[in-house]
């Protein structure tokens, strides 16, 4: 920190006689933007600015590449200083510039830069499910080896009648939809960020009649304000688990990495073959490999119950007779795939990877990626067995900073809120289970919770989209700048 002070105050003395006048050549302009250049880096934009004015005049249409640096460098300077309107003139003429120049690599920086300034790199998705509506508002960057994820709203509307009526009335859908429509309003995302689907359980459904679900349909389409707006009604359970493969792990890694969603209803995941990373794909490439098991917290805790209301004891018994039983039966054969054995990361979603991160290590909320130990997983499922009140209401008074401590406060009212102690049980059972059938016979798997995954569909949905929008659009060698 003395040291930058210390740059500072010296800059600021040898500034003085040279920010008194234009650069009077090219070689002395380039002077000027380099030093412009570093006295952003000190936290002096405006002087950045100063100099920067100075050295336009003698570049300005005498040398095309390096106007288009000052105008990108007086971009991030009023970027710096907040002044957005400012900042997106000078850059897109920058881009502009680079375009002409037919530095591709420059532009496509800058544009990246114009896209987090105008917000278009905020996108949002609708899913539209059996029991409800999901809303999704929010922007990714890859900051780690997972996606950091800034979230704007994530909300459920939920509708337990949704399909009770979808032949002669789809109200409720309607409904749902119009509320998560007038969210997104808010937020000035345009239609090719939007993306509305039906969930595979809804599609799976629907798939029953025909009839009704092409009138279910229609008629939420009625609600859409605009012709660009669609409806995916193809997400079937392989289309879902793809894109959350997208969403939740990056493409450097899809050589080493499989994903796994612990949901309500299944237990999906897959992945990619070892080439997918380093080219170009779409919803029917067939590198993908999927992971489907019928098993879910929802459908075990039915499974165990089996019609009968257990009391707590009884059920505990029960849950690790029926998972045993599902593990050793369906688990284990689905798991004997080569590729999943490769892979020796294994990135982790759904609700009850959650509750484990959220209940035994609050001081870590907010961090993206937590790594999951099977000691880890036996500790909480011997707590959800044994200890239920000391597991769900973990101690937060030492977390020393008050953002953490009020994110974990947050996550762990969230658990509690979405997970009853026999789905706890029976979630705690089932990835220990998982787990311990993912190690048999190889060497221990890296499980990696990520925050967040609920949504990776629509992330995966967003970068499928601009994936293709890039290539097509340097194929026809021009400057993506969507």
């Amino acid at each position: 920190m003395k040291r930058i002070c210390a740059l500072t105050v010296w800059l600021s003395l040898l500034l003085s006689p040279v920010l008194a006048q234009n650069a009077a050549s090219l070689t002395q302009a380039i002077r000027y933007i380099k030093l412009a250049n570093t006295l952003r880096e000190v936290d002096k934009s405006q002087e950045s600015i100063n100099l920067l004015q100075r050295a336009m005049p003698a570049v300005q249409n005498k040398n095309l590449y390096w106007e288009a640096v000052t105008n990108e460098l007086l971009g991030l300077s009023y970027k710096d200083l907040r002044d957005s309107t400012t900042a997106l003139r000078y850059l897109e003429q920058a881009r502009t510039q680079y375009t002409k120049l037919k530095y591709v690599a420059s532009g496509w920086a800058v544009n990246e830069i114009i896209r987090d300034i105008s917000s278009k790199n905020v996108y949002a998705g609708i899913q539209i499910g059996t029991a409800g509506v999901k809303v999704a508002i929010f922007k990714t960057s890859y900051e780690t080896d997972f996606y950091e994820k800034d979230i704007k709203t994530v909300f459920d509307i939920p509708n337990s009648g949704l399909l009770a009526d979808a032949s002669k009335s789809a109200k409720g859908g309607q409904d749902a939809l119009r509320i998560g429509l007038d969210s997104i309003k808010r937020y000035n995302i345009p239609a090719e960020r939007t993306f509305i689907v039906f969930s595979s359980d809804l599609d799976k459904e629907l798939a029953r009649t025909p009839q009704n679900r092409q009138a279910f349909y229609e008629q939420l389409t009625r609600v859409l304000p605009s012709t660009n707006l669609k409806i995916d009604a193809t997400l079937n359970s392989t289309r879902e688990a793809q894109l959350f493969t997208i969403g939740a792990i990056p493409r450097k890694v899809w050589p080493t990495t499989s994903s796994l969603n612990l949901g309500n209803n299944s237990t999906t995941g897959g992945y990619f073959d070892q080439d997918a990373s380093r080219r170009n794909f779409t919803h029917a490439d067939k590198s993908f490999h999927e992971l489907t098991i019928p098993i879910g917290l929802t459908t075990l805790v039915e499974r165990i119950e089996a019609k009968r209301s257990l009391n707590t004891d009884a059920f505990k018994r029960e849950a690790q007779r029926v998972v045993k039983a599902i593990a050793d039966s369906t688990l284990a054969p689905r798991l004997r795939d080569p590729g999943l054995k490769q892979r020796r990361t294994i990135g982790v979603g759904g609700d009850i990877a959650q509750a484990l991160v959220s209940y035994l290590y609050p001081e870590k909320a907010g961090v993206t990626a937590v790594p999951i130990l099977e000691a880890d997983v036996e500790r909480f499922k011997q707590l959800a067995l044994n200890d239920y009140k000391a597991l769900t209401q973990p101690d937060l008074r030492s977390i020393a900073n008050a953002e953490t401590r009020k994110q974990a406060e947050k996550d762990v009212s969230t658990v509690q809120s979405q997970l009853s102690e026999k789905q706890l049980i029976a979630g705690a059972l089932w990835l220990d289970a998982v787990m311990s059938a993912y190690n048999a016979g190889s060497s221990p798997k890296r499980f990696v919770f990520i925050r967040n995954a609920n949504i990776g569909w629509v992330t995966g949905k967003f970068l499928e989209t601009i994936n293709y929008e890039y290539e097509s659009t340097i194929a026809k060698g021009a400057m993506y700048t969507r």
